[in-house]
């Protein structure tokens, strides 16, 4: 038995006790009465909250209005917690700490060090120093550092990424303010996509579950403060 049907069934034994005990029977009448109006006049409040009833206006008005409250979860959520100033906020303070843990070694090995090397040896032949180089067998000569120059460039790259002036500089290029339009744009892409999945059913049940363990609390108190003013208007005179 839940608090709304013990709160009506309280009222009911009052009322009957009213007519079975002759001491106080006006004034338990009365506060039996006024008792049960207000616990099913709250009843059917919270009732009209959830449901349509035929014939009542503005009965149902959680389901009748569901794009509304999905139209205010989606306001709640990207304009007190995703909005620009918080998420660039965030974004600036944690740029650096994530530019420290990017790990650019394996950047390096991907490097294409072979066109590199080509591109600097077409630059050197083609500059003076060319005809040099062609008195000593040209391109040929050059082919020799191929290998160190290979490895000497990733150590290079690798040395200068790991660097703390290297990240810092990387954390302060970043464009915070762009990103953080990104990110607010596909949170908002998300969340809408979300609330378009619900139904008013599930609308209804979302809001229902949230409150339901309070719902009887509102029937009780009907019924408490409707016995305490029958009871007042028992003794007022007729």
């Amino acid at each position: 038995m839940n608090m709304n049907s013990m709160t009506t069934l309280a009222t009911l034994v009052i009322i009957g006790l009213s007519y079975v005990i002759p001491v106080f029977a006006p004034q338990l009448r009365s506060m039996g009465f006024f008792a049960l109006s207000g616990a099913v006049t709250n009843w059917l409040a919270v009732h009209m909250l959830f449901e349509k009833v035929p014939g009542l206006y503005g009965s149902g008005v959680i389901p009748l209005h569901f794009k509304d409250f999905k139209n205010g979860i989606k306001n709640l959520i990207m304009d007190q917690f995703f909005t620009a100033e918080n998420v660039s906020r965030l974004m600036e303070g944690e740029t650096g700490v994530l530019t420290d843990k990017v790990d650019f070694s394996a950047a390096a090995e991907a490097v294409n060090y072979d066109r590199i090397f080509d591109g600097l040896t077409e630059t050197i032949l083609s500059s003076s120093l060319g005809g040099m180089l062609g008195m000593f067998g040209g391109a040929s000569v050059l082919e020799n550092f191929r290998s160190p120059f290979k490895e000497k460039t990733r150590e290079i790259i690798i040395t200068e990424t790991a660097s703390p002036e290297f990240h810092s500089m990387l954390a302060s290029s970043m464009d915070t303010d762009k990103a953080a339009a990104d990110i607010i744009d596909k949170v908002s892409s998300i969340v809408q996509k979300r609330l378009d999945e619900l139904t008013p059913q599930m609308v209804k049940e979302i809001v229902q579950e949230m409150i339901r363990k309070h719902l009887g609390w509102l029937v009780l108190w009907g019924g408490v403060f409707g016995g305490v003013i029958g009871l007042a208007m028992s003794f007022l005179p007729h």
